[in-house]
C-alpha cells in the first residue's frame, strides 16, 4: 500500500507540473486539441494537486528513505529529486513569461535618430495626429509592448507563430489592465490579466477562459508595412528602438520579416494555401476573406467583394507594404490597376492617379481619399483557425 500511495502521489505531482505547461506551450501535439479548459483548471488548482501529492507520498517517502532497504531508499530519493527538477524546469524555464521577457526600456526616436533599418517591417498606428512605428522583430520577441499614443495607453502585440500583429486598448470593462504572456492556444500567443487571471487570445483580444470569458479588448486600427513606407506617410513618426539587453533575442528573428526563418513554427511555406503560407486576411463585420500572398505579389492589385461590398487590396513596389481600402468615391465604385511607370494606382474608370495613402493626386477624383479597411498578413493556418467561416480567393491566371 505504501508503494502504491507513493507512486500515485509522485505521478500526480509530476503529471500536474508537466500538463500545466505542456497544454499551453508549442510542444508536439499540444496545440491540436481543444484542451484550454483543462489547462486552465490545472493552472488554477496546481497547489491543490501539489498538496494532495505531498500528502500521499509524505509517510511512504519518509519510511522508504529512513528504512533499511537500499532499493526503496534510492528509488524514492531519485523520484523525489526528479520531481524537484521537473518543478524547477516547468516553473522557471519552460513558462512563456520566463522565456520571453518584457523590455526594460521603451524608447522611441525620430527617423533622424533611429537605429532601425528602414527596410524592416513595422506595425504602425496613428491616433489623434500622433504616429508611431513598432518593428516586428522587436515586438515579435516580447509579444507585447505597452506605450502611450495620442493620449491613449496602447498594447502592441505580435505572435510570430501565427504571424499576427494586433493593437489593443488594454481596458477591461473600461478599466486599465495589465497582462503577462502565459502560453499559447492553437499556436496563438495567450495573455493572462492580473485582476481575474483570465486568459486572452492575442489574435482577437478575446478572453477564452476564466471569469472574463467572452469579453474582448478594444482593437486599434493598425497597418503593417516597411518602415520606409510608413515614414513616407508619417515623416514625423516616432520609432520603437531595440532594448540593448535583448540584442541576441532580436538577432534570432533577423530573418523573420522576409519569411526565411527555419523550423516548423515560424518558417514560411512559399507555396500557396499551405498551413505556413502567407495570406492577407480581411475581416468585414461577420464576414472575412483571405487573399494569397503569392497572388497579390503577382497581380499587385486585387479588386474583389466581401459579402457584396467592394474591397481593394494592393501592394507597393517594395513587395512588403500592403493596403486595403473600400474603393468607393462619391457613390462610384472604382476598380484599380497598378502602374509600373508611376509606381502608383490608377482607377479604370477615369485613369486618375492614386498614392499609397489612398489619396487621388491627379484626375477626376483629385482630392478624394479612400477609406482604409483593417487587414492583416498572417499564416494561413492561423487565419483559417480563428476565422473558420472565412472565404478565400484563389486566382487562376
Amino acid at each position: 500500500m505504501k508503494t502504491i500511495l507513493f507512486l500515485v502521489g509522485i505521478i500526480l505531482m509530476i503529471g500536474a507540473e508537466v500538463a500545466r505547461v505542456y497544454y499551453i506551450m508549442p510542444f508536439p501535439g499540444s496545440q491540436v486539441d481543444t484542451v484550454i479548459d483543462l489547462a486552465y483548471f490545472i493552472q488554477k488548482y496546481i497547489w491543490i494537486f501539489r498538496l494532495v501529492g505531498i500528502t500521499l507520498i509524505a509517510y511512504p517517502a519518509f519510511d522508504f528513505i529512513v528504512g533499511a532497504n537500499p532499493y526503496y531508499k534510492w528509488t524514492a530519493a531519485s523520484l523525489l529529486a526528479f520531481w524537484v527538477i521537473v518543478v524547477y524546469a516547468f516553473n522557471f524555464q519552460f513558462l512563456a513569461d520566463k522565456m520571453f521577457y518584457q523590455p526594460e526600456s521603451v524608447v522611441l526616436l525620430s527617423k533622424n535618430e533611429s537605429k532601425v533599418n528602414v527596410d524592416q517591417l513595422i506595425i504602425g498606428i496613428s491616433i489623434n495626429g500622433q504616429a508611431k512605428a513598432y518593428p516586428i522583430e522587436i515586438i515579435g520577441y516580447h509579444h507585447q509592448v505597452r506605450d502611450t499614443l495620442g493620449g491613449k495607453e496602447v498594447m502592441i502585440t505580435y505572435c510570430t507563430v501565427c504571424r499576427s500583429g494586433r493593437v489593443y486598448l488594454p481596458l477591461v470593462d473600461g478599466k486599465p489592465e495589465t497582462f503577462r504572456l502565459v502560453g499559447m492556444d492553437h499556436y496563438n500567443a495567450m495573455f493572462e490579466d492580473a485582476a481575474t487571471k483570465s486568459w486572452w487570445r492575442q489574435v482577437n483580444g478575446e478572453a477564452i477562459v476564466g471569469p472574463s470569458k467572452g469579453k474582448r479588448l478594444p482593437e486599434i486600427f493598425s497597418e503593417q508595412m516597411s518602415l520606409k513606407a510608413w515614414l513616407n506617410r508619417y515623416p514625423n513618426s516616432l520609432i520603437l528602438q531595440p532594448d540593448p539587453k535583448f540584442k541576441d533575442e532580436y538577432e534570432s528573428l533577423k530573418k523573420f520579416d522576409e519569411g526565411k526563418m527555419e523550423g516548423r513554427l515560424e518558417g514560411r511555406d512559399s507555396l500557396s494555401w499551405k498551413d505556413k503560407s502567407w495570406v492577407v486576411g480581411v475581416p468585414m463585420g461577420l464576414y472575412a476573406k483571405a487573399y494569397d500572398w503569392n497572388d497579390l505579389m503577382e497581380n499587385k492589385v486585387i479588386n474583389d467583394q466581401i459579402n457584396g461590398r467592394p474591397v481593394l487590396v494592393a501592394i507597393e513596389s517594395d513587395s512588403a507594404s500592403f493596403h486595403t481600402w473600400l474603393p468607393i468615391v462619391k457613390s462610384d465604385t472604382l476598380k484599380f490597376m497598378y502602374s509600373d511607370s508611376l509606381k502608383s494606382l490608377i482607377d479604370w474608370q477615369s485613369n486618375s492617379v492614386w498614392n499609397w495613402k489612398g489619396e487621388c493626386e491627379a484626375g477626376k477624383y483629385s482630392g478624394s481619399k479612400l477609406e482604409s479597411v483593417q487587414s492583416y498578413q498572417e499564416f494561413w493556418h492561423s487565419w483559417k483557425t480563428f476565422h473558420p467561416n472565412t472565404d478565400s480567393l484563389k486566382i487562376k491566371m
